[in-house]
């Protein structure tokens, strides 16, 4: 399994703001990506700063995916007021979810 995160900038978030008005969109936009496997949306209210983990079957459909990536990085930062200051990959060593 393979990972890209990607780091974002913007303003603080109010206590009452929803980090997560447009998630039915954006994983709309990636979910039928060849060897998409998941993706979590990570926010610091406090910071701003906001990162996003993309998860892929295999290091080659996560590069696949690199021009559909890079339009909703960029799509997402317009609208949320924020600045996409880093693009990262990585192989996953391992994984656990649950109990």
């Amino acid at each position: 399994m393979f990972a890209r995160l990607s780091t974002y900038q913007g303003s603080p978030v109010p206590a009452e703001g929803d980090v997560g008005a447009h998630s039915e969109e954006i994983v709309r936009q990636v979910k039928d990506a060849p060897g998409f496997l998941g993706v979590y949306y990570l926010v610091d209210r406090a910071t701003g700063e906001a990162k996003s983990l993309t998860l892929w079957e295999d290091e080659q459909s996560m590069r696949d995916s690199e021009e559909l990536a890079h339009r909703i990085r960029e799509e997402t930062a317009r609208r949320e007021g924020q600045q996409v200051v880093g693009v990262e990959h990585f192989e996953v060593g391992f994984s656990h979810l649950g109990p």
